[in-house]
């Protein structure tokens, strides 16, 4: 029960200025800000990653590497890369304005998804707190 009390708390910090800042806009008549929502790729180890090799030494991971600098050099992406852990994976955090179905046909299409070394998913995930 204290970690369900914990986690609605931590919600409410999050998200009260932006409740707070729709309900001034009623008042005001001005346009509340705009969430900034993006489509993340969330990379797990596929069927075909080798469990007895490094996240570096996979065939295809350079590859995977390689698709995901084009959408850096278009400047879709803001932040990519592998997670440090035994699970291995990776997450990529396209740039702001970047829709579902864009972000989703390219993660679709990278070499390492297709070839089974990865499986990619693409979850909503809405920026909260920001500098």
């Amino acid at each position: 029960m204290k970690l369900r009390s914990w986690y609605l708390a931590s919600l409410l910090f999050c998200f009260a200025p932006t409740v707070m800042a729709q309900e001034a806009a009623a008042v005001t008549g001005k346009t509340p800000p705009r969430r900034d929502v993006r489509y993340v790729v969330l990379h797990n180890p596929g069927p075909q990653w080798d469990k007895a090799k490094g996240p570096f030494e996979q065939p295809g991971l350079q590859e995977h590497i390689n698709h995901y600098r084009k959408l850096l050099q278009d400047g879709k992406l803001e932040l990519g890369g592998p997670f440090m852990d035994s699970a291995a994976g990776g997450m990529m955090i396209p740039a702001a304005g970047l829709g579902e179905d864009e972000i989703r046909k390219f993660a679709q299409d990278d070499p390492a998804v297709r070839s089974g070394l990865l499986r990619a998913e693409v979850r909503p995930w809405l920026i909260g707190m920001r500098k």
